[in-house]
């Protein structure tokens, strides 16, 4: 997944981060505190494992080139590699799907 994140970030020129963890109550408040850490260009993907909860947070530089029907098909095809224990594959597939989305520089 790591060569995927660096490849989707260098085609593209978003910066990707993926954050695999805990999630506090309310999910998506904390998938937005940790966005809060990144650039107005980046894009995050915010997993919790356990309840396969996931956000992906978009800064108002990023949102432009990904809008939200972009984010929801790659969001589907995570959760369906999730649903199936494949959490490093629907990370790696959901990279691709963003980063085909928003193109190259």
């Amino acid at each position: 997944a790591g060569l995927s994140l660096t490849l989707s970030s260098r085609e593209t020129g978003l910066v990707f981060s993926v954050y695999v963890g805990e999630l506090r109550q309310p999910n998506r408040a904390h998938a937005e505190a940790l966005f809060e850490r990144l650039t107005d260009d980046s894009v995050l993907i915010a997993l919790s494992p356990g309840p396969h909860t996931l956000h992906l947070v978009t800064g108002p530089e990023s949102a432009k080139r990904l809008p939200n029907r972009a984010c929801a098909l790659a969001a589907l095809a995570m959760r369906a590699a999730f649903a199936t224990g494949d959490l490093t594959g629907g990370i790696v597939s959901g990279l691709r799907m963003l980063a085909d989305s928003a193109g190259r520089i």
